[in-house]
């Protein structure tokens, strides 16, 4: 199947017919509880999604609770990307919910309640020793992921149509360079500066697109990672799995949303570490030092897009009261690696002018 079909495919999967549901998604949930006969009186119970468009409630099932991913439009299961993924993961012993029940018409999924044990949540509290713990068992998660390549290809996973390919990573650099500056910032670059910024952002996205890949969950950042009640490290959000490079998912974990830049000799060793979890899943050696470029490569990228994201749900969602303060510590884990990389002179020095600015959303001076 080429690219094309297969994203058709995809979306025809969220969507069975040309209109959205009129009615809310409690409304939708409370009459699918009533038609499984569940009482009415039953509590239903909101809980915040992150940058979703799906709503998700805490739901009574069968004695124990679950959580209801409620959806703006029906979608055909056979399909649909969420429930692909989770069959692959769960085909792979990787450890995602459970799901429970599936109502395609009313847009409802019903799947195993983990929870509310965000692993960021989790390290505020744990000792030092609890969090290594921790990290090291979601590293070794991240060499399952990548040792269930071949899988996904067998199955004909959706995530093995999907790539950060030259064309992803491109656009989601200009999706940072468009939101970032224009969207958040207003600030128009002049045709010169313009230029040579997109002349750096199209080299990171060509080299990153040129190495090997792997499964990916694409999100395993700690906000998506949760503690369960036997303290084990379970996945969610993982509907946007694809093929990528062996350092995406580990940058993602290690640097996504962190409040400074993490210690040089802590994300070394937990390269190291990683690097030992790919060779107990039997996968090929990578180069320590080849790998600790990717890595920074894929720091650059992954961090800017993080920018265009938050820019974006600030400056045109609102949500600036959640997302504006992980801008200038992004960028400072950005400015980290592309000075250990020691290029990128155009995109350092017009981050290091916007930062030094009085607020990140002001224009410089």
């Amino acid at each position: 199947m080429n690219r094309g079909a297969s994203v058709a495919k995809m979306n025809s999967a969220l969507q069975t017919d040309s209109s959205t549901f009129t009615s809310s998604a409690r409304d939708r949930l409370a009459g699918y509880l009533a038609r499984h006969q569940v009482s009415r009186e039953a509590e239903i119970v909101p809980l915040t999604p992150d940058a979703s468009t799906r709503e998700y409630f805490r739901i009574p099932w069968k004695r124990k609770s679950a959580v209801a991913a409620v959806y703006p439009a029906p979608f055909d299961p056979a399909v649909h990307p969420y429930l692909d993924i989770t069959r692959l993961f769960l085909e792979s012993g990787l450890p995602v919910p459970e799901v429970h029940d599936v109502d395609g018409a009313a847009g409802i999924i019903v799947q195993e309640d983990l929870g509310d044990r965000q692993l960021f949540q989790v390290f505020e509290t744990a000792t030092d020793e609890e969090r290594e713990g921790l990290l090291e068992a979601a590293i070794e998660i991240i060499a399952q992921i990548q040792a269930a390549t071949p899988k996904a290809f067998e199955r004909d996973s959706i995530a093995s149509r999907l790539a950060f390919d030259e064309a992803k990573l491109a656009w989601e650099l200009n999706y940072f360079f468009e939101h970032y500056f224009g969207s958040l910032r207003g600030e128009t670059l002049s045709h010169g500066e313009a230029a040579e910024l997109k002349v750096e952002l199209n080299d990171i996205a060509a080299e990153l697109a040129a190495s090997p890949r792997v499964l990916c969950h694409r999100d395993y950042h700690s906000a998506n990672l949760l503690v369960d009640d036997n303290n084990r490290v379970r996945i969610v959000d993982h509907q946007d799995a694809r093929m990528g490079t062996a350092s995406y998912d580990l940058v993602s974990l290690l640097m996504d949303r962190q409040a400074e830049p993490p210690s040089l000799a802590g994300v070394r060793s937990h390269r190291l570490y990683f690097l030992d979890a790919r060779r107990r899943q039997g996968l090929p050696s990578l180069d320590p030092d080849d790998f600790s470029k990717e890595f920074r490569l894929m720091t650059i990228q992954r961090g800017l897009k993080a920018v265009g994201t938050f820019s974006y749900q600030t400056a045109v969602c609102g949500r600036g009261a959640f997302y504006e303060k992980h801008i200038r510590p992004t960028f400072l884990i950005v400015l980290q690696a592309a000075e250990w990389l020691n290029r990128f002179p155009v995109l350092r020095r017009m981050i290091t002018e916007r930062i030094n600015t009085n607020a990140v959303g002001e224009p410089g001076h």
